[in-house]
C-alpha cells in the first residue's frame, strides 16, 4: 500500500504543453476522510486535516527522502488534537512557524510546530458559525474567514476584533462561504459561496469591489484562488467546470472541461509556474490536467486514491503536490525521475 506508483499519462493530440510524468506514494492515514491539505509559503511544509479533528504537519524533504528508499526518513513531524469537530481548512502563517486551523466547531487554532512537544493550540478564535475556510493576509496580522454565514469574517490577529465588509449587499445573498483566499499582495481577497457567486473586496476598506453572480449557472462555487499578479482567478463549481475570470472586468476568458465534479467540495488549482490548471475528476478517479492558456486537456492519470480524493493542493514553489482521499490516505506526487 505504501509503493511508489508510476503513472501512465495520456496526452491529448495537439495540445501545446505536456506536464510531465508523475509518481505518488501513500505517506500516511488519518481514521477518517482527509478533508483538506495546505503547503507553507517556502514548500517546506504542508499539513493535512481529517474529519477525525486530527492534523498533520509534513515536511517535505523528509518526504523526498523517503520516497528515495531512505528508511531512517520520518517525513511526519507533528501530529495536533485540538478540535472538537472535523477540520475544514488550513493555513501557514507567511513568515513564522504557525500553523492556523478552522473546523465545524466554529473555531480557529493556531499551532506553533517549532515546539515539539507542543500537540494543543496557543490562541483559539470562537467564531458564531461553522469555519468552512481560512486566510492569511501576506502580513499575517489579518485573517480571513469564510462560514456558514454569507459574509465574510475579518480578524486582527493580535487584538482578536472581528471585521465585516461596510458596504455588503442585503439582498440577494444567502448561502454559506466554501473558501476564502487572499491575492499574494493582499490588495484584495475573493470568497467562493454556496449561492453561486465568487465576491471580490478591497484588502483594505474590505468593500466588494465586484460580485460575479451565477459564475458556474446554478451550481455553488467551491473554490477561487488568484493568478500570482492578480490579474486573473480560477474558479471551480459544481457544474463540471473550471474558469479563469480576468478581475479588472469580471469577463471570463477560458473554460476548463472534461472533469466531473458534483458531489466533493473540491477545487481547482495552478501547478507552481501556473503553466497548468490541475483538478479532480470525480466520475473516473483521475487527476486531470490543462494548458492554463489553450485550455487543452492535456494529461489525466489515475489517483491510486480507493474513491475519488477529497483534495487537492500544489506546492508553491516546485513541481509536488498532494491528494486526500475519502479513503483516508495522503498522497505525495512528484515528477517521474
Amino acid at each position: 500500500m505504501f509503493g511508489i506508483v508510476r503513472t501512465s499519462v495520456n496526452h491529448a493530440k495537439g495540445s501545446s504543453k505536456t506536464i510531465p510524468k508523475h509518481e505518488s506514494k501513500t505517506l500516511s492515514e488519518h481514521k477518517s476522510v482527509v478533508r483538506c491539505a495546505r503547503f507553507s509559503p517556502d514548500g517546506m511544509f504542508f499539513a493535512t486535516g481529517g474529519a477525525d479533528t486530527s492534523i498533520k504537519l509534513f515536511e517535505v524533504p523528509k518526504v523526498k527522502q523517503m520516497i528515495s528508499g531512505d528508511t531512517q526518513a520520518r517525513p511526519l513531524i507533528r501530529t495536533f488534537y485540538d478540535h472538537a469537530e472535523p477540520i475544514n481548512d488550513l493555513d501557514f502563517h507567511p513568515r513564522s512557524t504557525i500553523l492556523i486551523s478552522s473546523a465545524k466547531d466554529n473555531c480557529i487554532k493556531f499551532f506553533d510546530f517549532s515546539k515539539t512537544t507542543a500537540k494543543r493550540a496557543f490562541k483559539v478564535f470562537q467564531d458564531t458559525h461553522n469555519v468552512r475556510s481560512i486566510s492569511f493576509h501576506p502580513s499575517g496580522e489579518f485573517l480571513l474567514a469564510g462560514t456558514d454565514h454569507p459574509i465574510p469574517h475579518l480578524y486582527d490577529v493580535n487584538t482578536y476584533q472581528c471585521f465585516l465588509p461596510s458596504n455588503f449587499p442585503d439582498s440577494g445573498v444567502s448561502g454559506a462561504i466554501n473558501q476564502v483566499r487572499y491575492s499574494s499582495t493582499g490588495s484584495i481577497y475573493i470568497t467562493a459561496s454556496k449561492d453561486g457567486a465568487i465576491r471580490l473586496f478591497d484588502g483594505v476598506s474590505a468593500k466588494c469591489v465586484r460580485s460575479i453572480g451565477n459564475a458556474h449557472g446554478k451550481s455553488e462555487v467551491t473554490s477561487a484562488v488568484f493568478t500570482k499578479d492578480q490579474r486573473f482567478v480560477l474558479s471551480s463549481g459544481k457544474d463540471s467546470t473550471v474558469k479563469l475570470w480576468e478581475i479588472g472586468s469580471g469577463r471570463m476568458v477560458k473554460e476548463y472541461l472534461g472533469a466531473k465534479r458534483v458531489k466533493l467540495r473540491s477545487q481547482a488549482i495552478f501547478n507552481d509556474t501556473e503553466e497548468f490548471v490541475i483538478s479532480i475528476d470525480e466520475a473516473s478517479n483521475e487527476v486531470v490536467t490543462w494548458d492554463a492558456r489553450t485550455a487543452d486537456k492535456v494529461a489525466k492519470w489515475p489517483s491510486n486514491h480507493n474513491g475519488a480524493p477529497r483534495w487537492i493542493e500544489h506546492s508553491p514553489v516546485e513541481s509536488v503536490f498532494v491528494t486526500c482521499g475519502i479513503d483516508r490516505s495522503i498522497r505525495f506526487w512528484k515528477e517521474s525521475v
